[in-house]
């Protein structure tokens, strides 16, 4: 599937597993790509190319190729992927660049864009990401209704996990801040006990969307309609998607697993002042005068990439 048709733009390839948090952050790189350089953007789905182990080794393309423009970046997110990526890491003088850390030595390929608590050792090949690049945009200016907006997720290898504290924080926020309206939106992993108890909190003043209700531009619409935004700490890429969009965002309370790279990470954020604490609900929930985007780390890592790799193209995009 192609975004782009100038033929003399730099075609991006962008690999998916399929999965929606890696399908996200390709679209965020593939969106600031399209913007800044004029890329021409072409998703191809890995499942449907099957690598033998010894192509992927040996760098030798598969049999069947998607029929596209040759790319001057091969982007992929995902283990799904990476046996794809691998074998066409020599194709035709194509870039080849993944997100995440691989399980594979970064050498083998030409760049990384990993999270910085993945602990990787820096290098010139590597961009150490802020948190996990996303699609969200930081918003030109918050709205001055006060609309909340809560994004619940569910147990994981990173926090322990408790209902009980998730839906009592939420009811105490809203007898706090009786005026303002709320959205809650759960996710994958939400346990349906839980969606069933947030269910009863709909009212005039309450809205509980299921995931399976949403589209991929939802969250983007729901922040850009949200002066503030609560998460569950479980899912790094809706607190950084939060961070993103500007929206002052807090953090709602569970208590991180011992060596987990994810919590450390999280806690990072709360560190810079990225995002707040529960008990810190005021700072969240006060409306902010002056709006500064802090963090929009597709646009960093689009530009590193451009950088690195696309300079004769630096100036084709629209910004």
């Amino acid at each position: 599937m192609s975004q782009g048709s100038d033929a003399s733009a730099p075609v991006i390839w962008l690999l998916t597993d399929n999965k929606p948090g890696h399908k996200n952050q390709l679209r965020g790189l593939g969106n600031r790509l399209r913007v800044l350089a004029g890329a021409d953007i072409h998703w191809v789905s890995a499942p449907d190319y099957p690598v033998a182990l010894w192509r992927a080794l040996l760098g030798v393309a598969p049999a069947s190729l998607p029929t596209l423009p040759q790319p001057a970046l091969i982007i992929a997110a995902g283990t799904g992927t990476h046996r794809l990526l691998l074998a066409l890491r020599r194709h035709k003088q194509a870039k080849s660049v993944v997100l995440m850390k691989p399980a594979f030595p970064i050498h083998w390929i030409d760049a990384a864009l990993i999270p910085a608590h993945d602990n990787v050792k820096p290098g010139r090949n590597v961009l150490m990401t802020e948190g996990v690049i996303n699609a969200a945009t930081p918003l030109a200016r918050l709205t001055s209704k006060p609309e909340a907006l809560a994004l619940i997720g569910g147990p994981s290898a990173h926090f322990d996990w408790h209902d009980d504290a998730i839906l009592a924080q939420l009811s105490d926020l809203m007898a706090r801040y009786p005026d303002w309206r709320w959205t809650i939106s759960d996710s994958r992993r939400t346990p349906d006990t839980v969606f069933e108890k947030l269910s009863e909190l709909q009212s005039p003043k309450v809205s509980v969307v299921s995931h399976h209700q949403t589209h991929d531009s939802w969250l983007n619409h729901q922040l850009a309609a949200s002066r503030a935004v609560w998460v569950t700490p479980d899912s790094q890429s809706m607190v950084c998607e939060a961070i993103t969009s500007g929206v002052p965002t807090g953090l709602l309370e569970l208590a991180p697993l011992k060596g987990s790279r994810v919590a450390k990470g999280v806690e990072h954020l709360l560190q810079r002042g990225l995002v707040a604490h529960w008990a810190d609900h005021a700072s969240v929930m006060t409306h902010q005068a002056e709006h500064q985007t802090k963090l929009w780390e597709a646009d960093r890592a689009a530009r590193w990439l451009i950088k690195q790799f696309l300079a004769k193209h630096q100036n084709r995009g629209r910004e």
